[in-house]
């Protein structure tokens, strides 16, 4: 039986919608759920790829070395990395992993994208990682703009980034460019972004 997703109704050619479904296939299986395919991933994420697909191919949903190539060459959000012949998800997990990224000196601003709907709690409780491990971060406000768009109409939070690691939060950057934080506290939000 073929795993359907419910995203799968992607505008442009059939080749797009199979990137999209294969890029889906993996976020699903690297970040959150490896043991649905009979997958087991090391402490740091990985994977061999060569597993992955015997995997994915025993469950019903085959695709190439070749396809998983080009996802991961081709995704804007460069979702994943690979390493000689290992494959992870570059940030995003659900499950645990170490991910060995070293603590870096954030810029002075990051930025949140969200929708209005969740301004009241995160004006309460800051922003908090939910089903993630760490709270997700962009570098500028068109990013976060298209990350708050995929739940609606966008509203982007500043992040007083520099006060938060002086105040001793640590940071992050995964090799997507993607800023990583535990949490943040309401008091380092600025609504709306400035300027």
């Amino acid at each position: 039986m073929q795993e359907e997703h419910k995203d799968d109704k992607h505008e442009g050619t059939s080749d797009d919608r199979r990137t999209v479904k294969v890029s889906k296939y993996l976020s699903k299986h690297l970040r959150h759920q490896p043991e649905k395919i009979g997958l087991t991933l090391d402490e740091g994420g990985w994977v061999e790829i060569d597993t992955l697909i015997a995997a994915a191919a025993a469950h019903g949903f085959r695709f190439t070395h070749a396809e998983l190539d080009h996802v991961v060459a081709t995704n804007d959000k460069r979702r994943f990395a690979v390493e000689g012949t290992r494959i992870r998800a570059s940030q995003g997990h659900s499950i645990h992993v170490d991910l060995g990224l070293p603590s870096a000196t954030p810029p002075p601003y990051l930025y949140h994208g969200t929708v209005a709907r969740s301004l009241e709690a995160i004006r309460t409780e800051g922003l908090r990682p939910m089903n993630r491990h760490d709270v997700h971060l962009s570098p500028d406000r068109a990013t976060a703009t298209r990350v708050g768009a995929r739940r609606g109409r966008p509203v982007v939070l500043a992040v007083d980034s520099a006060a938060m690691h002086r105040d001793g939060h640590v940071f992050h950057v995964s090799a997507n460019g993607v800023w990583l934080t535990k949490s943040v506290p309401s008091r380092y939000l600025r609504f709306p972004a400035p300027h």
